[in-house]
This record gives C-alpha cells, sequence and structure tokens, in this order.
C-alpha cells in the first residue's frame, strides 16, 4: 500500500481534471477526482445511460517477456493463462501459499509478451513479487510512462467506432494495438462498471489529447472514483482490500470461476491444497449481496448479526445504488447464511436495521459478447 507520508503523485491528466473542476483526493498514493461539479449521482446514471470517461492511470500496467512466460505465470495466479488466445483477457488473481488473494488482475495474450494491469495500491508490491517470484528468463517491465482511461456505458462503442471502426466489433475481454487519430493506444474491451466499454492505454504525453478528443463527444462526460466505486457495487464486483485481501481465498470470495478446469486438476499454483478442499469440502464464509431495507446504507465494517444477535459477518462495501434507487452491500457471512432471500441484521451506528441476502450482480450486467 502507499506511505501516508510520501507526496502525491498525480496522472498524466491532473490538470485536465483541475480545469473541469474535478474534486481532487488522495487515493492509493495519487491525487485523483472523486467527482466534478455534476456530482456523484449523475456521473453514475450518465454512464449508465450514455458514456463516462475515466482516468485510472493510477493503475498498474506491466509487460511480462521472455520464453515460456504464460506458464512461468500460471506458478503464481490459478487461471488458464496458456489458454488465453491471442489477443484476449483473462481476470486472474495472484495468490499466496495459504491461498489468500494478493491482488485481482487482467492478464492479456499480446503475441510476443502478457500485457497485466494490476490495481494501483497494490501494484509495487505486486511488481517486486513477479520480479522476485518469476525465473530469471522472464523480464518485468513497468510501463510507467503509460496512462490508462476508461471509456464506459452504452454509448461507447458508438463513441470509439468515430476514432477507431474497428473497435465496434472487438468481443469482451479482447485486446487490440491500434491507431486512435495518429495516437498509437493498446485498447481492450473492458472494464469494472458492468457496462460495455474499453481501457485505452496511451502514452502519458498523449493522454490529454486523447481524453479532450473522447469528452468533446456529446455522449461522454467525466466521471470520478465515487461513481466508479457504486457502479462496480451494483455489477457485485470485487474491490482490492474490501472485498478480497490476503485472508480471502477465491472460494470464498465466490471467485471459483476464476479457475480453470485444467488448473484445478493439476494444481501447481499457491495455495492449491487449500483451495482443492474448499471446492470439495465447502468454506465457512462467502461474499454474497445485501439489500438493507428502508433508505439507511450500511457502509464497510458494518457488522452482520442473526436473529439472536450473534454476529455471522460482516460488510465490505454498501452504499446507495443510484440504478436500483436504494442501499446495496457485499460482505462475507457464514455458509448458512448465504442462501439469496436470508433475513438477517446490520448494526448500523448501533442500531439494528433488517436486510435480506440478495443475487449478485444488482443490476444486468452488459457486457458485449458479439
Amino acid at each position: 500500500m502507499s506511505d501516508p507520508n510520501e507526496p502525491l503523485a498525480i496522472t498524466p491528466l491532473n490538470a485536465l481534471h483541475r480545469e473541469l473542476g474535478g474534486k481532487l483526493v488522495p487515493f492509493a498514493g495519487y491525487e485523483m477526482p472523486v467527482q466534478y461539479p455534476a456530482g456523484i449521482l449523475k456521473e453514475h446514471t450518465h454512464t449508465r445511460t450514455k458514456a463516462g470517461l475515466f482516468d485510472v492511470s493510477h493503475m498498474g500496467q506491466v509487460r511480462l517477456r521472455g520464453t515460456g512466460v504464460a506458464a512461468a505465470l500460471e506458478a503464481l495466479v490459478p487461471g488458464d493463462i496458456q489458454g488465453v488466445a491471442l489477443e484476449r483477457i483473462r481476470y486472474t488473481l495472484l495468490l499466496n501459499a495459504k491461498g489468500g488473494i494478493l491482488d485481482d488482475l487482467m492478464v492479456t495474450n499480446a503475441g510476443d509478451h502478457l500485457f497485466l494491469v494490476i490495481n494501483a495500491g497494490c501494484k509495487h508490491t505486486d511488481i517486486a513479487h513477479l520480479r522476485r517470484e518469476l525465473p530469471a528468463g522472464i523480464t518485468v517491465e513497468y510501463l510507467d510512462d503509460r496512462a490508462l482511461l476508461a471509456l464506459q456505458g452504452p454509448a461507447a462503442a458508438a463513441v470509439l467506432a468515430r476514432f477507431i471502426p474497428s473497435a465496434a466489433k472487438m468481443p469482451f475481454m479482447s485486446y487490440a494495438e491500434t491507431k486512435f487519430l495518429g495516437l498509437s493506444v493498446l485498447v481492450t474491451r473492458s472494464g469494472y462498471t458492468g457496462e460495455d466499454g474499453y481501457e485505452i492505454s496511451v502514452a502519458n504525453t498523449e493522454a490529454d489529447e486523447l481524453a479532450r478528443l473522447l469528452l468533446a463527444e456529446p455522449e461522454v462526460d467525466p466521471v470520478g472514483l465515487g461513481a466508479r466505486d457504486s457502479l462496480r457495487l451494483e455489477a457485485g464486483l470485487c474491490l482490492y482490500g474490501h472485498e478480497i485481501d490476503e485472508t480471502t481465498t477465491p472460494v470464498e470470495a465466490n471467485l471459483a470461476w476464476t479457475l480453470g478446469k485444467r488448473r484445478r486438476a493439476e494444481g501447481g499454483f499457491p495455495g492449491y491444497d487449500i483451495i482443492k478442499e474448499q471446492l470439495d469440502k465447502g468454506v465457512s464464509r462467502r461474499r454474497v449481496g445485501i439489500r438493507p431495507d428502508g433508505k439507511a446504507p450500511a457502509r464497510d465494517g458494518t457488522q452482520i448479526v442473526d436473529s439472536n444477535g450473534r454476529v455471522i459477518g460482516v460488510i465490505t462495501s454498501g452504499g446507495f445504488g443510484p440504478t436500483v434507487n436504494g442501499p446495496v452491500a457485499m460482505g462475507y457471512v457464514e455458509t448458512a447464511f448465504a442462501a439469496p432471500g436470508t433475513p438477517l441484521t446490520l448494526l448500523v451506528r448501533g442500531k439494528a436495521h433488517p436486510a435480506r441476502i440478495s443475487e449478485l450482480p444488482f443490476v444486468k450486467q452488459n457486457y458485449f459478447r458479439g
């Protein structure tokens, strides 16, 4: 994690955020916009109905090269990296020896290398971990000369196709190296809002130009971290340090789908014996969706109790869901209470509030399947 005593870093779009009236706050060691003058609610709704542009340049971009690089990375993650087709992407997890999650990341087969996107708060420890654990023949290059923008929402494809016509036909979780009005970009059809969209990697020196071109399109508004969080929460997507961390396993986090069939059978990744036992015998707790009754949101750290007042879990993320017009939350509960519809009680500021287990996601995910 970032050192609170270190000065905040800035992204290449910092001046643009200020020009647009962004409210800048510390986040993962960076000065980042939490919202713009329109406000979080309008930014959230705009992304769900049109297209929002997010600065995610604080994320880490990494290139892995070397003979047998996919097999080498498989020794650190449970995903089937060798099976990723050319120009396709896989979501996977860095694990520790107990099967705990060090980080979640995107891995792209870019042909002669793997292109990774890792979380901002973990990127320096992730890079050190990769350099320490991967074989000597594998090089780990941190691409700190590149910015990253996310264009998200139902209008994202139409907007980006005006600059990159082929983008409209890219399937979900695919990758392309291409040109954006002469700018060299790496484009993935991915994102973390539950909507169709893209992440665009561009040189730091060209990020401002690209962002302004996209913002000039009538469907596109700037969106900050506040709406990014409410969007991913409604979409039932994990946030590192909240739903997942070194104490949670993929099975507990309902991320067992990230374990490829071959990897489940063969193992060969950290914590395999523990995870295999959990797959076979079950776990004592699970990540679930929670819908509080009424209008009071339940924030992270809120205790969950049963009808007798016994603590059975905790909220890991919670807030108001603009799309569902009510509070939503995720957290962990004892497996016996994890079935959708199960009633429970949340202790919000010392007061008991009724709630129930909900299916995830809270809103339909609108990824483009082609």
